[in-house]
């Protein structure tokens, strides 16, 4: 009896090792590489497990946030284009919204100190005083210059033709100085387009300057409701930031996006009061040099200037290129290149020294950032894209600092790729339950 124990307590023993050995898992240093086996009952077929590595599921992680991030840049572009003037009208209003902001909060604390505290000021009315006070400043500015203003526009009108005769001279005076240094078909071919393009000066002038007109006109009725829009956005502004917030589940996520609201608060902020300052600083300023300098038409293009300060590097560029043409025209060969040397100083002393005081610490961006900027602004939306394109990309440098603030120091992309905590271990704890379970039934 005792011997039949011994025996039957021995195939046991073997029965174990034989089951052990069928389920043995493969290492852990081979476990990336291959397959794991499970035998199943006798006569069925193993069930094979694909390891499917950490890196792996990585690496597939971050191939799909990125299409994903593709997916998304295509579909804004094409809401961009599809909605180009009323994302241009969105623009103008909340920029003028910011612009108001300041004033009518003085206008509130001047009402709170002559009360002595107490009851706030109502919202809507502090917003109605302060339209009051600067389109009753924009109308008697406008009052006064426009006089000077419209006798310069119809001076520089009636002198136009004069202006293309004049450029028609100089371009074939230049042909004839190198005309002997070229071969004759060449000079005929020079001499034809140039007299031909010097001959169309005037009309492409006066066609452009037409065509700026109907687009002012065209834009009037959207500029009415540019101060309709921003009343709104001022008077509802906390109601919009409660209702944005209260979809935000409570904790981290909330708070995370309360802060990301606030910087991109300031920012904008910064950004048009800065593109206030500057065009007014800029109108002022080119109006008294080109004056001091004997240009013609000093006030026109003084006002011109301040305008296009408003629309980054495009601006500036064509105000110099307009100042340098009507500088030719001068009976004064030096009037142009004083001209030239002011805007140079000028632009200097704005980019490198006035402009970083004004907007302080709201933007910062290098200068190649704010060119391919702009050009990518205007491919994809237009005039829109021009004037968004500087305020997206602080925006965006904004959100990518919470974003480093959140996923830590390590960065997005190696935040996507870094390995998970014995990814190993967790593989091989799955397929030894499962081959557990198998060997069980």
């Amino acid at each position: 009896m005792a011997e039949n124990n011994v025996e039957q307590t021995e195939n046991d023993d073997k029965k174990e090792t034989s089951t052990s050995a069928t389920t043995q898992l493969i290492p852990r240093e081979e476990l990336v590489k291959t397959e794991t086996v499970v035998e199943t009952k006798t006569g069925e077929m193993p069930v094979v497990f694909t390891q499917f590595t950490a890196s792996s599921w990585l690496i597939v992680r971050a191939v799909l946030i990125t299409l994903l991030i593709i997916y998304v840049a295509g579909l804004v572009t094409s809401l961009f284009v599809l909605l180009e003037q009323l994302l241009f009208l969105l623009i103008l209003s909340v920029s003028f919204a910011y612009l108001m902001q300041p004033l009518i909060g003085l206008v509130s604390g001047f009402y709170e100190k002559i009360r002595g505290g107490g009851k706030a000021m109502p919202r809507a009315l502090s917003i109605a005083i302060s339209y009051l006070i600067v389109f009753s400043i924009l109308g008697i500015g406008i009052a006064a210059i426009a006089p000077l203003a419209a006798e310069q526009g119809r001076e520089f009108s009636e002198n136009l033709p004069g202006y293309a005769t004049t450029v028609q001279e100089k371009f074939n005076s230049a042909s004839t100085s190198y005309r002997y240094r070229l071969p004759k078909s060449l000079q005929d071919s020079i001499t034809e387009r140039l007299t031909t393009f010097a001959g169309n000066v005037g009309e492409r002038v006066t066609g452009t300057l037409g065509e700026l007109f109907i687009a002012l006109v065209y834009y009037l009725p959207w500029l009415v409701l540019v101060p309709i829009l921003a009343f709104f956005f001022l008077k509802d502004i906390n109601l919009f930031r409660v209702s944005l917030l209260r979809l935000l589940p409570h904790g981290n996520w909330r708070t995370r996006i309360e802060a990301v609201l606030d910087d991109f608060n300031k920012t904008l902020a910064a950004y048009a009061r800065a593109q206030l300052i500057s065009c007014v600083l800029i109108g002022l300023l080119c109006t008294a040099g080109f004056y001091l300098i004997g240009l013609n038409y000093a006030i026109l293009l003084g006002i011109l200037a301040g305008i296009f300060e408003f629309i980054p590097l495009i601006g500036p560029l064509t105000v110099a290129v307009i100042v340098a043409l009507t500088a030719s025209f001068s009976d004064n060969p030096w009037v142009a290149l004083y001209a030239i040397i002011f805007l140079i100083v000028l632009r200097i002393c704005q980019d490198y020294v006035i402009y970083p005081r004004i907007i302080r610490e709201g933007i910062h961006l290098h200068p190649l950032a704010i060119i391919l900027s702009v050009l990518v602004g205007e491919q994809l939306a237009g005039i829109a894209g021009v004037f968004i394109s500087i305020p997206v990309m602080a925006l965006s440098t904004v959100l990518y600092k919470h974003i480093l603030d959140h996923v830590g120091a390590t960065g997005l992309v190696s935040g996507w790729l870094a390995p998970q905590e014995n990814p190993v271990d967790e593989t091989a704890t799955t397929t030894d339950a499962i081959a557990t379970t198998a060997t069980a039934k």
